[in-house]
């Protein structure tokens, strides 16, 4: 019998629970560096972003990436949906319209397990597209 649509697959969860850990731990790392993490998984209609941060009044949209070795970084770059995230982080600002005026960029921040987090910071431009 397949499995049922309204729970998610145990595999799913496995993960999902990763994501989550990997989000945490990455918003503790942009503490230690003096961000101020203005919001944690926020969900849009376009999609999620994991994590949105300000430093030095700078806006910045936060795509966290959890991979099991940290060798395939650039792979784990190329699955990073850019549209996606633009068109949520345009979303985020339509609803804080003061923030607006402030710059913004998007980082993407690599995890990998006995290795220190690795921010790449201006990972991607608005412009960006798939």
């Amino acid at each position: 019998m397949p499995p049922s649509r309204s729970r998610p697959s145990h595999k799913k969860q496995i993960a999902e629970r990763g994501g989550q850990r990997g989000e945490a731990l990455a918003a503790l790392f942009l503490q230690l560096k003096l961000y101020r993490i203005r919001h944690r998984r926020y969900k849009t209609p376009m999609g999620e972003i994991d994590l949105i941060a300000e430093r030095s009044g700078t806006i910045v949209f936060v795509e966290v990436k959890t991979r099991a070795h940290h060798a395939i970084e650039a792979e784990a770059l190329e699955a990073v949906n850019t549209w996606r995230i633009v068109r949520a982080a345009e979303h985020w600002l339509s609803r804080y319209p003061a923030e607006a005026e402030k710059s913004c960029r998007f980082d993407v921040i690599f995890l990998a397990p006995s290795r220190w987090p690795r921010h790449l910071i201006n990972a991607f431009d608005a412009g960006s597209r798939p």
